[in-house]
């Protein structure tokens, strides 16, 4: 059996979708046509804004504040803040080294536990360098990919349905003995259109395809594919005041060029709290703290149970996949968040270039800064001060926005549409290619430039996007020079 993108619509969420309509109003929309560019055919040119002038607080080498490492090799992203203390360095390193264990199959006599279905047999295998993943070359395994699943309607808590058999994540890898629970296959079309000058460019659609799985699949299963982000510079947007992000939600409210923009909170249930809490993690903002994000990986991406997630995805499905004692320790988790919580963030570079200057006013101009924010203030953090009461310039708002059907998943995730995306932060994103080798970006890594990405958007980021289609060859190579800048 084959199952390719494009999926099926999804419903709405009515309990996820009222509460985060209690701090930020909007409406949910499902979108579901992940397998064509843009059409600029439809689009309507659209002049420079013109009304934002560059923030003078971001103008600054330190973009984490007092977290800020000066490093450009391919380590970048993988050291600690300069400012952390002596006992604060030695929890740091320790988590390091649970980062990077690479777990086997039981029994075992030394990091057991991984399995019986997986993606990956540790945290720094996806995250390679602390840093982007990205997606495979046709014929290539999926290393750093992972598929999110559901079907339709609403899950434990409001969240997405598991699929039976398969959880909320496909799981393409299996311990000796036993099948994966699917394999996956992608292909690339290539969509071509013209920038308002008249040149053309062309933007990779992606195709998966999927066969050989392991239990009967619903007749409508909702997929979205996710590279494995960036990690650095996780705690530091762990600190940002939940009021400060909700209060965001609304500021922009309005109408732009005829497109409305307005992000919205995505409230998501806390399995540590066993709350409601603001989103702040993962491509939709479906996960509200860094140690349920740890905990969740090393169930969803290692097979490895903990007291917060002790049932292992095939659970019920499988042979071997009873429920049993937990496979990691409390503790470890703990390490593992608090390692990303305390990763420094490299500085910015070449801020008084001319052609970095210009591309920032393009930036601007165009209404990128609307959604990317430049500047956020930190608050308390507690058990970790070194990240309290910084200012912050990762350029992101922490909210999630429409960004239009060429885009969609079609997979709502708690109050996120199918069509809804996380800001993502820029900070770091010009040392991607010397930290991972690649320029891969966006959730799924279909875009292979930081200028194809722009190209991408849609929605809420239609003006920004024509604003840049529609600039010189010289205003959007110094946009690239900006963001490589960052």
């Amino acid at each position: 059996m084959s199952l390719a993108m494009p999926l099926a619509m999804p419903l709405a969420r009515p309990l996820a979708r009222a509460l985060a309509a209690l701090l930020a109003a909007g409406t949910i929309a499902a979108c579901t046509d992940t397998t064509t560019a843009p059409d600029e055919s439809m689009l309507d040119r659209h002049a420079p804004r013109g009304d934002a002038a560059p923030d003078a607080r971001a103008h600054t080498l330190l973009a984490g504040g007092a977290m800020t490492v000066f490093d450009v090799t391919a380590g970048a992203f993988e050291n600690a803040a300069p400012n952390l203390s002596p006992a604060a360095l030695a929890r740091h390193e320790s988590g390091d080294d649970a980062f990077s264990t690479v777990f086997v199959p039981a029994p075992a006599d030394v990091n057991p536990g991984l399995g019986p279905v997986f993606m990956n047999a540790s945290c720094e295998a996806c995250h390679v360098g602390d840093g982007r993943g990205r997606p495979p070359e046709p014929g290539a395994p999926f290393a750093s990919l992972l598929f999110r699943v559901s079907v339709s309607g609403d899950g434990p808590h409001g969240g997405p349905s598991p699929v039976p058999g398969f959880g909320t994540q496909l799981e393409l890898s299996a311990v000796p003995g036993l099948t994966p629970m699917i394999t996956a296959s992608v292909t690339y079309a290539e969509s071509t259109a013209t920038y308002g000058d008249g040149s053309t460019y062309s933007l990779r659609v992606p195709r998966y395809t999927f066969q050989g799985e392991y239990a009967p699949l619903p007749a409508v299963m909702l997929v979205s594919p996710r590279v494995a982000p960036a990690v650095f510079g996780d705690g530091l947007l762990e600190a940002v005041p939940e009021s400060e992000i909700l209060e965001r939600a609304g500021r922009h409210d309005g109408y732009d060029g005829g497109q409305r923009v307005s992000g919205r909170a995505n409230m998501v249930w806390d399995a540590v709290s066993r709350r409601y809490a603001l989103g702040r993690f993962g491509w939709k903002a479906n996960v509200p703290t860094l140690l349920q994000q740890s905990a969740g990986a090393y169930n969803g991406d290692m097979g490895v149970t903990s007291s917060l997630f002790p049932a292992e995805p095939c659970e019920g499905y499988v042979t071997g996949c009873d429920r049993h004692a937990p496979e990691v320790a409390d503790s470890t988790v703990a390490a593992t968040a608090f390692y990303t919580q305390t990763l420094g963030v490299p500085a910015r570079r070449d801020l008084d270039a001319p052609q970095v200057q210009e591309g920032e006013r393009v930036f601007y101009e165009a209404g990128c800064a609307d959604c990317h924010t430049p500047t956020l203030v930190t608050g308390e953090l507690p058990g970790l001060p070194e990240a309290s009461n910084q200012e912050i310039h990762p350029y992101t708002d922490l909210l999630v926005h429409d960004m239009g059907p060429a885009l969609a998943d079609g997979r709502p995730d708690f109050g996120a549409s199918g069509s809804e995306w996380r800001t993502p932060p820029l900070w770091g994103i010009g040392l991607v290619k010397v930290v991972n080798g690649h320029t891969m970006l966006l959730h799924d890594g279909r875009a292979r430039s930081l200028l194809e990405a722009v190209l991408w958007h849609g929605g809420e980021a239609t003006h920004a996007r024509e604003h840049v289609r529609h600039a010189t060859a010289k205003a959007r190579a110094a946009l690239v020079a900006f963001l490589e800048s960052l």
